[in-house]
């Protein structure tokens, strides 16, 4: 009997301290059994962005913006047609944020499948280049954390968002702190713009912290370019 409760004793000391390990990775990092899932779930997005960007724009989509004048508007053609034909779950892009420590692959949809992949484009806002507001949402404890650092960034630091058909990037205008009733902060407001959206504080869902940058500059993806 003594040895048994021993060796109970010992298992119970022995699950505390996983268990307190656990809880300080997830208050210094992220939690890490989603981490990790996440972290799989990225390699098969971007084996799937590889994939989508070797398929587009495809000829019919060349010769569709061959028939449009100005950067702009085939940039927008082109981001109307890849949404068109873009899933719920699907890779869509890579954004790249140094302030914020980001460098991931974006995927179509905010659902909770979706997030557990990446950051999502929030499917009621357009799709970037289309010339309007895009909404991308990220975790920031669990899944990769991917936007853990939201609250780092400041105005002027740089986004970048690759996608099959360009590379756009933006420039942080502000950042603020809403409630989750707040759909104003994803209006069309007549330019290109980029919204990153978070829970906040940290472990909490009680606010949202947001992040607005505006357009600055676009490269076409060479086949686009070269229609």
């Amino acid at each position: 009997m003594r040895r048994i409760r021993r060796i109970l004793s010992i298992s119970l000391i022995t699950a505390g301290v996983v268990l307190l390990a656990d809880i300080a990775v997830t208050l210094l990092h992220e939690e890490p059994i989603s981490a990790v899932y996440a972290s799989i779930q990225q390699d098969r997005a971007a084996d799937q962005l590889r994939e989508t960007e070797a398929a587009y724009p495809s000829a019919s989509d060349r010769r569709a913006i061959g028939r449009v004048r100005g950067r702009d508007q085939r940039l927008a053609l082109l981001a109307r047609r890849f949404a068109k034909r873009t899933d719920v779950g699907e890779a869509i892009g890579r954004i790249r944020a140094p302030a914020m420590d980001l460098n991931t692959i974006v995927v179509h949809g905010t659902d909770t499948a979706s997030l557990q992949k990446g950051p999502g484009h929030l499917p009621q806002t357009q799709f970037p280049g289309e010339g309007s507001t895009s909404a991308i949402a990220g975790h920031r404890t669990t899944y990769g954390a991917p936007f853990r650092h939201s609250d780092s960034i400041d105005r002027g630091d740089r986004i970048t968002i690759e996608l099959p058909y360009a590379t756009i990037r933006y420039r942080v205008q502000k950042t603020e702190i809403v409630e989750p009733t707040d759909v104003g902060v994803v209006r069309d407001v007549g330019y290109e713009r980029l919204v990153l959206t978070s829970c906040h504080p940290l472990y909490s869902a009680e606010q949202r912290i947001i992040v607005f940058a505006r357009a600055v500059g676009v490269d076409l993806a060479g086949t686009a370019r070269s229609s």
